[in-house]
């Protein structure tokens, strides 16, 4: 079959879904009246065309999971924010939400994200912030207040202690009515790259593992909307790696969850359609639309070749993007508002499913409600006025970007090659494989700055006097103080006997081999903090030590 007609039986199919999913628009076209097509193909014969490149919502999916795109809705205009009390944090999710941000993504405070509540000795001086404190469900009935959860859906990035937040989720959205299976939402749930990049991990590997499989477990049958894992590029990313390296040790990464899965039990059809995946946007913005393009293509052959998926959404990559908060600059802040707009237009041409576009001021501080509002902006004006969502996969067919597709995935695949003779992902990180690779990937990426290289303008070229910054967001001290009062006026007032109970369950099903999902929902709904359920768990499973590698 000719490309020509292989693109009018895709057409067909695509337009038979418009009457469940229709187009924003009638038509699409150009301000000088010129008609974007759904999907440009190449009008001669180009081998390898189909295997390679293919249609839109179909394998090998290097042009998009779904048949129309940013046609048929935006992407998710998802801003990350959190910070100080569940108060201030629900304020701003609600200003959000006001502005025109289309879903939630809430960031956790060090100790929320580490397992202790805001009154261990741990926690001094960490308390709300670099994210929004949560120490047990009340303050998770605050944060949600006044937000339908059945309307709003809500990404978590939260990893180590993620089986207790999602738990407290669950119980705010019954308390509002809603039940677990109408929640939509993520949890990042991703310690893998926590143990080679991020540093946020509680437990050894083998039992967060356990905790990760028993989420899917849960969730395929009582929460069947959640995605239960994003396995994030981003933070290796932002540890230094290169986009080839971000690619494969992401996808390295799930397939060992993937194994990890099928080994507790679980057919891969039942959970793989619900594993989403979380990238960078750096700014090479070419290099940058080829890496997404490359990861999807990637993964819809290893799950189709290597785990004999059947079902064509599991083997869709489904992505998040975030722009680069490592390439933000204190130096002339306000060029960070270009920086972010290349990030986003290069994850949108890449054809990310939701993203975060990172505010100016973020190098410096959290970022304030003007700046956020100019994040925000940056991407209402890529869906609005630039145009480049009206066609699928617009760069399609430029030999730059094909080559560069193409290059990336082999270089990926080499590395997931290397990953597998080591043992897997658990294994070479162990042996801190991932680690090293990162480490001198980001020393070569020093060094070019400081021997001007590499320019970034600004600090190496381009500089100029600057006064200190000024009207910057700080959480003030008394966060803390507030925060501890409360969690001991909740301490106070909770049935004591019913969380001892549930805790000391919890602890048999720890020691045992019961799904932990259930027994963490009983404690979250009892009132028990998030410091004292991971504390079961560091009690039962022991912590982890860091591979060190120079």
């Amino acid at each position: 079959m000719s490309i020509q007609e292989s693109k009018k039986a895709w057409q067909e199919r695509a337009e038979k879904g418009l009457a469940k999913s229709p187009e924003r628009k009638k038509a699409f076209a150009t301000t000088s009246n010129i008609e974007m097509e759904r999907c440009f193909t190449p009008d001669f014969e180009l081998p390898g065309y189909e295997e390679q490149l293919g249609f839109p919502g179909q394998y090998p999916f290097t042009r998009g999971v779904q048949p129309t795109m940013y046609r048929g809705r935006f992407w998710t205009m998802r801003q990350y924010a959190g910070f100080g009390t569940a108060k201030e944090s629900n304020e701003r999710y609600k200003y959000l939400l006001s502005a025109g941000q289309t879903g939630l993504s809430v960031a956790f405070d060090l100790p929320t994200q580490m397992g202790y509540d805001s009154d261990a000795s741990m926690s001094l001086g960490e308390v709300g912030k670099v994210g929004v404190a949560i120490d047990s469900l009340a303050d998770m009935e605050i944060l949600f207040d006044g937000i339908p959860l059945d309307k709003v859906s809500t990404s978590m990035t939260i990893n180590s202690t993620a089986a207790i937040l999602l738990a407290m989720y669950i119980a705010v959205a019954e308390k509002q009515g809603v039940p677990a299976d109408k929640i939509s939402g993520t949890i990042q749930n991703d310690i893998l790259k926590e143990y080679m990049a991020r540093g946020t991990y509680i437990y050894p590997p083998k039992e967060s593992m356990r905790i990760i499989t028993d989420i899917f477990a849960y969730c395929k049958d009582h929460v069947p909307k959640w995605n239960t894992i994003s396995i994030s590029g981003y933070h290796i990313r932002e540890a230094g790696s290169s986009a080839v390296q971000e690619v494969a040790f992401t996808l390295g990464d799930g397939i060992a969850y993937v194994e990890a899965a099928i080994k507790a039990g679980l057919d891969v059809d039942e959970f793989a359609p619900r594993l989403a995946f979380f990238f960078n946007a750096h700014n090479n913005l070419l290099e940058e639309v080829a890496k997404f393009r490359a990861a999807r293509r990637m993964w819809a052959r290893i799950m189709k070749e290597r785990f004999k998926a059947k079902d064509p959404k599991s083997l869709m990559l489904r992505f998040h993007t975030q722009t680069a908060g490592c390439t933000l600059t204190a130096q002339q802040p306000d060029n960070n508002i270009m920086r972010v707009t290349i990030q986003a237009l290069a994850a949108v041409l890449g054809g990310t499913q939701s993203l975060h576009t990172n505010s100016r001021d973020e190098a410096l501080a959290l970022p304030t409600e003007d700046s956020v509002r100019i994040a925000l902006r940056t991407q209402q004006v890529i869906a609005y006025e630039s145009g480049v969502a009206d066609s699928i996969d617009p760069l399609a067919g430029s030999f730059l970007v094909e080559s560069l597709t193409d290059q990336i995935e082999k270089a990926a695949m080499d590395y997931i090659e290397k990953i597998d003779k080591l043992g897997g992902a658990v294994e070479a990180i162990s042996r801190g494989f991932q680690q090293k690779e990162i480490q001198d990937s980001a020393y070569a990426y020093q060094r070019g700055i400081e021997t001007d290289d590499l320019v970034i303008v600004g600090v190496n070229k381009f500089t100029v006097a600057e006064p200190p910054p000024s009207g910057l967001l700080k959480v003030k001290e008394e966060v803390e103080i507030s925060q501890k009062k409360s969690l001991a006026a909740m301490k106070a007032q909770r049935d004591q006997a019913t969380v001892q109970g549930a805790l000391k369950n919890l602890e048999a099903a720890a020691r045992g081999t019961d799904n932990l999902m259930p027994h963490i929902l009983t404690a979250v709904k009892a009132y028990a903090t998030l410091g004292e359920i991971a504390n079961v768990f560091r009690d039962v499973f022991g912590t982890h030590k860091e591979t060190v590698v120079l």
